[in-house]
């Protein structure tokens, strides 16, 4: 992926995680990149010197603005928020854990009318950068998107307003 690809990739994620606090204002989505990426600059410097550090300033960039939007979140006693990382164990991503930890995450969020459940890592998880997308693997990632909107739609009460985001 080109720089300036990358980079407008990553305008429009923080555009469509941060729209409700900017107004969908891509000049101050673009300060907060700017801001992520500078928190990141080493790393940013490290995959200018060596592309193949590329995915690992991805994740990092996506940990910063989950970690970001957590913050923003925190702030705001009427709204919940969850946040599941599918990749912080290799089983994560598989159904069985996958369900105990977002059926966790929904019952945090259960006494809010208004709340965002947050699904990071999800696709790296279930197909590696590293490995082929093989048509199984794929096919793996599709079932669980569908599972976990399916889990999250079958969970949540009819009257509560989820935000269910995927990055």
């Amino acid at each position: 992926m080109s720089r300036d690809r990358a980079d407008l990739r990553r305008l429009h994620l923080i555009n469509a995680l941060f729209g409700s606090a900017t107004g969908h204002d891509l000049y101050l989505a673009e300060q907060i990149k700017e801001a992520i990426a500078f928190s990141l600059a080493e790393l940013a410097w490290q995959t200018e010197a060596n592309p193949e550090f590329a995915a690992k300033f991805d994740a990092e960039f996506n940990a910063a603005a989950a970690l970001l939007l957590a913050k923003r979140f925190a702030h705001l006693p009427r709204h919940g928020f969850f946040h599941w990382d599918a990749a912080l164990t290799p089983t994560a991503a598989t159904p069985l854990f996958a369900r105990a930890e977002l059926m966790a995450g929904l019952r945090q969020l259960a006494p809010f009318g208004e709340s965002t459940l947050l699904v990071t890592n999800l696709r790296p998880a279930l197909i590696p950068p590293h490995r082929r997308a093989t048509t199984r693997r794929r096919r793996d990632y599709e079932e669980a998107l569908a599972f976990i909107q399916d889990l999250t739609a079958a969970r949540t009460t009819h009257s509560a307003s989820l935000q269910l985001l995927f990055l």
